[in-house]
């Protein structure tokens, strides 16, 4: 089913170049264009709630890279291009497809964003991880499933984030420190 879906978007691909140069700027440049819009809402919930929840955010995107490496490091799976015939339209080191490194990233941010800083901004960033995803698909370089698990690990990593801040907040209010890592 996994390589059905790749072919069902992978196929599209090489038919016409300019759809095609957009989707290969999408697949490398999109993560950037989030990177950049991210430091918005970072500083726009720094000023006005302080440094606990840009620090959840970060804690996010560090736990889901570490669960991506270690995904990676379990998974078989290398990349569509490494197995099959696909329209591959930008260039890619072969290695492990699982997860999306792209999709991770962004879907974690775009999540974390939205949890601890404010869900309109962390809708806006998760279409645009959802962009990336579709057009690393599109390019050739990740299946679907690569992407789903990108979603899947930025989730984990934001769930362990949040829980991890409210049982680090119970511990720092009972031994009266004050400091609150998850509160809004």
């Amino acid at each position: 089913m996994n390589y059905h879906l790749f072919q069902l978007v992978n196929a599209a691909a090489g038919r016409n170049d300019s759809v095609d140069d957009v989707m290969e700027w999408l697949a490398v440049w999109l993560i950037y264009v989030l990177g950049g819009l991210t430091v918005v809402p970072l500083l726009l919930g720094l000023k006005s709630r302080g440094r606990s929840p840009v620090v959840c955010v970060v804690v996010s995107l560090a736990l889901a890279f570490a669960i991506g490496q270690l995904v990676a490091a379990a998974s078989t799976e290398v990349r569509p291009f490494q197995t099959h015939r696909v329209h591959q339209l930008i260039p890619h080191d072969a290695g492990a497809s699982l997860p999306s490194d792209h999709a991770t990233a962004a879907f974690a941010v775009a999540f974390a964003i939205g949890v601890f800083l404010s869900w309109r901004w962390g809708v806006a960033l998760s279409v645009l991880a959802t962009v990336i995803g579709f057009a690393r698909v599109w390019t050739g370089v990740h299946y679907p499933a690569d992407i789903v698990a990108g979603v899947v690990i930025g989730a984990v990593a934001v769930l362990i984030a949040a829980f991890g801040g409210r049982a680090f907040d119970r511990r720092s209010h009972r031994r009266g420190s004050g400091i609150a890592v998850g509160s809004r």
